[in-house]
């Protein structure tokens, strides 16, 4: 059945639940007639319902990426990240043409764990092919969901390699908490990464808020790398904490939909001082409004890659048998007016390709492969600095992405699930004694070492799961220490939790040390902020 049909079916459904019963036009007539003529007389019999929620489905997806029906019994479950709690391997998906899609990887999670990524095609769990038979949400729950501690293989397909990966996740809890670490850095730099806006999201800002100011903290680096979006109200709330009063955060408009605005208040503790934000192709809807409305108002540095484009704005509305349609209503727009949302004329499936189609385009490592139209260009409120539109967030300061840091013998441990299972179990068997020389984050940070007994255990594991490395290239130095370094980090989380991991992970991660470096030179600072 072509798009049309679906399309006239939908429209009948949104007539039977009353929504134009006010105003029926001669084509709304037109189409409820025919669904009626269509279940009495059709030559087959026909099951309306299913008939009906393929037909929404279709149209939803022929308007907008955004727009999207959700039956009854996935309802509850697609609120889990923000609201909620479940136990699975840690995406957010999405089924285009019968293939599941990884559109977001939640931090802190088992696939992260992994490395699986924004893009990747999963065709393949424990061995059953799930491309191309037609699996909707709830297969696809139903195949990933599952206890605490249970194994689950994936065979995915990433358009930036030829064949296809197997990796090899073990179950866990997926953490919910939105602030994956704060801490407070040696010289007195305040840390915050944090995952997603959600209705917590306040709450626990404040209580780091207050921490920071409690020690006198006067400058931040805000990490919004991988954070995926989540509550206008919560990011609002973010942004009201460093800017000055009454300065429009974001404003929404639609064709049917009045221009709203959204103003900071003369609340908050740290409107003053040096801010940088940390941002990458992760960063979506609501963490693209806070760095957004942060860059227009000249208040931060914004360090990293582009983010994803993602600002349509979705109300939900609840249908006749407790589904739910999210449609489309507005767009998001910054202060000086810049579109959020990235183009999707070219359709659904070179939308979902967006962030493979950048890696393969060089975007990732080349800020030259990045090429704006004079059209797109803005100037910021304060200092008149050069900023684009067209969708998402280009930052102030590129950061590019290092594809040799992970050597292939990391890579591997990665892919089949090693190096995590062998932490765990290491600690485990260790863990008395790990707290008893390391009372707190400090002391293992001055202190521990990933030796080389350490290491020749890792590699009997390796050799034990069968990964040939004689066939695979040798580290370089920074390779080795690289691992280490994750090693450590991963330890360090094990022992206490997230928050301990990033406080020796960003000692290499590099949109960390370039926030670092910039925040800690106010010359350096200054001149970035004004664009010079």
């Amino acid at each position: 059945m072509k798009i049309r049909n679906y399309i006239l079916i939908t429209l009948l459904v949104l007539v039977s639940t009353g929504i134009f019963a006010q105003d029926l036009s001669s084509e709304t007539r037109k189409f409820n007639k025919l669904l009626a003529l269509i279940e009495m007389t059709y030559v087959d019999s026909v099951a309306l319902d299913d008939l009906v929620e393929v037909a929404i489905v279709e149209m939803l997806k022929d308007m907008d990426p955004h727009s999207m029906y959700i039956s009854s019994e996935e309802l509850e479950k697609m609120k889990e990240p923000l609201e909620g709690s479940f136990e699975g391997i840690g995406i957010q998906f999405r089924l285009m043409e019968d293939t599941l899609v990884v559109v977001g990887v939640i931090s802190g999670g088992p696939s992260e764990k992994v490395g699986l990524m924004t893009g990747d095609r999963i065709v393949e769990v424990d061995g059953e092919v799930i491309a191309g038979i037609e699996i909707d949400n709830k297969g696809v729950a139903d195949r990933l969901r599952g206890k605490k501690g249970t194994k689950v293989t994936v065979k995915i397909l990433r358009r930036s390699e030829k064949k296809p990966l197997d990796f090899t996740i073990i179950r866990d809890k997926i953490p919910i908490y939105s602030v994956d670490a704060s801490y407070i850095t040696d010289d007195n730099v305040g840390y915050i990464k944090l995952n997603r806006f959600a209705r917590s999201t306040k709450a626990e800002l404040d209580s780091v808020f207050d921490k920071f100011h409690d020690a006198g903290v006067k400058d931040i680096i805000l990490d919004l790398s991988g954070n995926t979006g989540g509550y206008l109200d919560k990011a609002v709330s973010l942004c009201d904490e460093f800017m000055k009063d009454d300065k429009l955060i974001v404003y929404t408009e639609g064709a049917k939909m009045e221009r709203n605005e959204y103003k900071s208040s003369d609340k908050g503790r740290f409107k003053k001082g040096k801010l940088v934000v940390i941002v990458d192709e992760g960063s979506a809807s609501a963490s693209e409004i806070v760095s957004g409305a942060l860059q227009d108002w000249d208040r931060a540095v914004i360090v990293g890659r582009r983010t994803f484009g993602k600002g349509l704005v979705q109300r939900e509305m609840m249908l006749t048998d407790g589904s739910a349609v999210r449609l489309t209503i507005a767009r998001y727009y910054t202060p000086t007016g810049r579109l959020i949302q990235k183009p999707y004329e070219e359709g659904y499936d070179e939308y979902a390709s967006d962030i493979s189609n950048r890696y393969l385009h060089g975007e990732f490592t080349n800020v030259d492969s990045i090429i704006f139209a004079d059209s797109l260009k803005y100037k910021t409120l304060v200092y008149e600095k050069t900023v684009y539109g067209g969708g998402g967030i280009m930052p102030d300061d590129f950061v590019a992405a290092d594809t040799t840091l992970r050597s292939d013998y990391h890579i591997e441990l990665l892919r089949h699930n090693i190096l995590f299972t062998f932490v765990s179990k290491y600690v485990d068997s260790h863990r008395q004694e790990l707290k008893d020389n390391y009372h707190d984050i400090e002391t293992f940070k001055e202190n521990f070492e990933v030796d080389d007994e350490l290491l020749s255990e890792l590699k009997n594991e390796a050799i034990e799961a069968e990964i040939n490395l004689d066939s695979i290239s040798p580290a370089t130095k920074e390779q080795e220490l690289y691992m280490k370094n994750h090693i450590k980090s991963l330890v360090a989380g094990d022992i206490w939790r997230n928050n301990e991991f990033w406080y020796i992970f960003n000692d290499y991660n590099q949109f960390f040390i370039h926030a670092y470096d910039i925040i800690r030179d106010d010359k350096t600072y200054n001149s970035m902020l004004k664009g010079k």
